[in-house]
């Protein structure tokens, strides 16, 4: 176990497949899954012929997986073991394709720093942070005030990079610059962001933000950083809004299983009736209880948007000078599939999880914002009995493709207890809490 634990560091392995190719032995193979520091999985052959099955060829690896897997919970060693882990060659390679966005995603979350700024705003409570459960799961956090943002801010008026990021971002919007006179501002910002991320990830190699963008931020600022948001979540670096500390967590996991942009969104309304009769109705095979709508003010990816324009933020300028409110990204998310998910450590310290695949429909929404008409397979007992009744909060991540195996994989990996990891049963299938007299 040693000298392949050795030949193992030697080769950079960063993460590990035991394979079982017989009984035993349970000992060295868990002892080298204890102390290899990384994701490991656990599979074993299948018998190939019927020579394997006398005697002189048996290899017995059914009974070593479970000798195995018993001798992993004695040594407290976590490990991934497939649905059906045992099969030949290339019914191992699948497996062990399956297995890589799991690892990756376990490998991140050892080298990630969540930066935020500010504490919630005042009636956003739900988004609650107990920051134990991160320094659990490996992750460093970095608290700051947004008095320190603002002096870094104020420090990077002038910079002479501005123009270079200012073009970026026109070539960008195209026709959809409609503030081109607040761009050199939301460069400043952005360049600012990155710096900060740059002198403060310290021996960690990936960042997410949490970021403030009101009710002071737009005052002092002069803009809201929605777009800003967008871009740098569009080049690998989540940010959250409302300094949601387990949202950009969630959409660091998202990115990294799905290897693609994610997004953070308001589980916002319901479908009106009418667009759901005219626009859904016997087009789609959804109830109207399967059907909402996804919305943030504007901090999803160009990339993920049918179109886009940069407007003002709608609802702030209902009490405030518009000219203080530009900056969000606004634009009908792109249809197609999604994966909705969030991690959350509640009041009490227990990590909570939910996952839901469905998909972005193409209907027009006449609406505001960064926004989508989203469907899920019986979203609304799934609203009632997992969202509500585990108490999460109005954020949820996407996940732009099906990605629920995957996360749910990597929730039960990094220590989520599968009672608390919530998904949207079908229908005839009760939550502990359903009324079954209806």
């Amino acid at each position: 176990m040693v000298q392949a634990l050795e030949d193992i560091k030697k080769a950079g392995c960063n993460a590990l497949c035991v394979y079982l190719g017989n009984f035993g032995p349970e000992i060295s193979e868990t002892l080298l899954a204890k102390h290899f520091c990384g994701p490991k999985m656990f599979v074993a052959a299948a018998e190939e012929d019927y020579n394997s099955v006398t005697a002189a060829g048996r290899g017995d690896a059914y009974c070593g997986m479970l000798n195995a897997s018993y001798n992993l919970k004695l040594r407290n060693v976590g490990a991934y073991i497939p649905e059906y882990p045992v099969g030949d060659a290339e019914d191992l390679a699948v497996m062990i394709h399956d297995f890589i966005p799991i690892a990756k995603a376990v490998i991140a979350l050892s080298e990630l720093k969540i930066i935020s700024f500010g504490p919630r705003p005042l009636n956003f409570l739900a988004c609650n942070a107990p920051i134990k459960q991160l320094y659990n799961l490996g992750i460093e956090i970095e608290e700051n005030s947004e008095l320190d943002l603002f002096e870094a801010f104020n420090k990077h008026a002038d910079d002479p990079r501005i123009p270079d990021v200012v073009k970026d971002m026109e070539k960008e919007l195209g026709g959809g610059n409609n503030k081109p006179q607040i761009l050199p501002k939301l460069a400043q910002y952005e360049l600012t962001l990155l710096d900060w991320v740059e002198a403060h990830k310290g021996y960690r190699k990936y960042v997410a933000i949490a970021g403030k963008c009101w009710p002071a931020f737009q005052t002092q600022f002069g803009f809201v950083p929605c777009y800003v948001n967008s871009r740098l979540t569009g080049r690998g670096i989540p940010v959250s809004c409302e300094v949601d500390i387990y949202g950009c967590l969630s959409e660091f996991i998202g990115e990294c299983v799905s290897d693609d942009i994610v997004t953070l969104l308001d589980i916002n309304n319901s479908v009106p009736k009418i667009m759901f009769e005219e626009s859904i109705k016997g087009k789609f095979d959804y109830k109207h209880t399967d059907t909402f709508m996804g919305f943030h003010c504007g901090n999803t990816c160009s990339k993920k948007l049918s179109s886009c324009s940069m407007q003002h933020q709608a609802i702030m300028a209902r009490s405030l000078p518009i000219e203080v409110t530009n900056g969000t990204l606004e634009g009908d998310i792109a249809p197609g599939p999604i994966t909705f998910y969030r991690l959350q450590s509640t009041a009490d310290n227990i990590l909570r999880a939910y996952v839901a695949e469905g998909e972005v429909l193409p209907v027009a929404t006449r609406s505001f914002g960064g926004i989508g008409v989203f469907a899920i397979p019986e979203m609304g007992r799934f609203y009632r009995h997992v969202l509500i009744e585990k108490g999460f909060p109005h954020h949820g991540a996407v996940a732009f493709k099906h990605v629920g195996k995957e996360l749910f994989e990597v929730f039960k990996y990094i220590g989520v207890d599968v009672c608390e990891i919530g998904y949207n049963q079908p229908a005839g299938t009760l939550y502990k809490t359903e009324n079954p007299f209806k």
